[in-house]
């Protein structure tokens, strides 16, 4: 099983660690900085010098973009760093690009290529609030705590295209009990669990 662990305040009210601990372990961004996991996906150069940097990622894969994969893989010689996993479709809209794939998007990818059976944790899309919804704003690298709220709606796309593309794969979303999980999410491949 995979659990790949996103950066939503819900991860508050949740505990990781009650996870089997047999299980791949998947990340994004600043969660080195809290846990150790096995896959880190950074989608953005500042999030990648610093996961390199950190004691956490020591035996982390790093997935990266293309662009940085060549300065940090061969520049850098990290062999931690790894590219972002092809899609496994082609589209026409602007959602469809690689490009505009962020962490989150790429990490539940990644958690379907690893195992058949995949656990989110901390994918709260939604501002609860006026203000970006993530464990790490106002921090190094991230948006002040007073930004506004991402637009999720590439996030619902992307993330309901790995659900549809691995239909034989089981996912499990684990949220608030408040949560309201996505129209497109909701398919025959896709549960959802509160805490």
């Amino acid at each position: 099983m995979s659990l790949v662990i996103g950066n939503g305040e819900s991860r508050r009210f949740s505990n990781p660690s009650s996870f089997n601990h047999n299980n791949i372990i998947i990340g994004c961004n600043a969660i080195h900085r809290d846990m150790q996991i096995d896959h880190l996906v950074c989608c953005d150069r500042r999030m990648v010098e610093e996961a390199v940097k950190s004691l956490n990622t020591a035996r982390s894969k790093i997935y990266v973009r293309p662009d940085w994969f060549r300065y940090f893989r061969k520049i850098r010689k990290d062999k931690r760093i790894l590219q972002t996993p092809e899609l496994p479709y082609d589209g026409e809209l602007k959602q469809d690009k690689p490009i505009h794939w962020g962490s989150g998007s790429y990490a539940v990818l990644l958690g379907a290529m690893l195992d058949d059976e995949t656990h989110l944790l901390g994918f709260d899309l939604y501002p609860t609030n006026d203000n970006i919804n993530n464990l790490y704003k106002g921090t190094p690298n991230y948006n002040p705590k007073n930004s506004k709220p991402v637009d999720y709606s590439f996030w619902i796309y992307q993330i309901a295209m790995v659900f549809k593309y691995f239909p034989n794969n089981k996912f499990v979303i684990h949220n608030k009990h408040d949560w309201q999980i996505p129209f497109d999410w909701k398919k025959k491949n896709v549960f959802f669990e509160k805490f």
